[in-house]
């Protein structure tokens, strides 16, 4: 196999501490962009456009990275942790436990019998929801879908349908909420408590009101070694599972 030697584009707290850790895996890394480069990391999500560095690369180059479906990167052999399950997983549960952090350095009392709302049974309504109930909160869940309300019954969590809230939301002393999409309409917001905290975790803003604190990227945020080691591991094994397919 031959030598893997990556060219990092971009830097944040999270990716630094990526590119430290992969060295420590005997990664080489390039100082500038060349040919001999083998692999092309690029930050978790990319925002930046990168055709001027892509031209200075080798066409088959392997680029990693986060929202890679992009114009520039068409043709190219691209592997996307934003599209990776283990990566998003893991990530969701970093998401919880930093929302649970900012939240709680938030509150004037303890996480025991507190009521608390979970706006979406996805990834990260799930963590959050098994950690908060933990914790002793008083956890219930909105959910669409039937099936999902079931389950979290079934786990002991209050099971609520979104479109039937308003007149409930005046139990909760804190409010998450991680569907990208509006769910809390300014009119229903009307219902909630005044001391509600009310944390918007998605990537689109879903709770109506300016008194709502905009969360979103927490994992780079507030816990850039533990996002950026995943990132390092996640790139690993993505490298090791590609080069044992090809």
């Amino acid at each position: 196999m031959n030598e893997r030697i990556f060219y990092v584009a971009g830097s944040s707290p999270a990716l630094d501490i990526a590119v430290k850790e992969l060295k420590t895996r005997g990664i080489t890394f390039a100082q500038k962009p060349t040919k001999a480069v083998t692999h092309l990391l690029l930050p978790v999500p990319c925002r930046e456009d990168v055709s001027e560095i892509l031209k200075k690369l080798s066409l088959d180059v392997a680029v990693l990275g986060g929202f890679l479906d992009r114009p520039e990167l068409a043709g190219y052999r691209c592997m996307d942790l934003l599209r990776d399950e283990g990566y998003l997983a893991a990530n969701a549960q970093i998401t919880a436990q930093c929302a649970m952090s900012m939240a709680g350095s938030a509150l004037p009392v303890t996480w025991d019998d507190c009521p608390v709302l979970v706006m979406g049974w996805g990834r990260i309504g799930k963590c959050l929801a098994r950690l908060l109930k933990n914790c002793g909160a008083e956890v219930s869940v909105a959910a669409r879908k039937e099936r999902d309300r079931a389950m979290i019954a079934a786990l002991g969590m209050e099971a609520e349908n979104p479109e039937k809230l308003s007149f409930l939301l005046k139990r909760y002393r804190v409010i998450f909420n991680t569907v990208p999409y509006p769910v809390l309409s300014a009119d229903q917001v009307e219902y909630c408590r005044g001391d509600c905290l009310k944390i918007d975790l998605a990537s689109r803003p879903g709770i109506a009101g300016s008194d709502v604190i905009a969360a979103r990227g927490l994992p780079a945020k507030c816990a850039p070694e533990s996002s950026g080691k995943l990132i390092a591991r996640t790139v690993l094994r993505l490298c090791a599972q590609k080069e044992g397919t090809s």
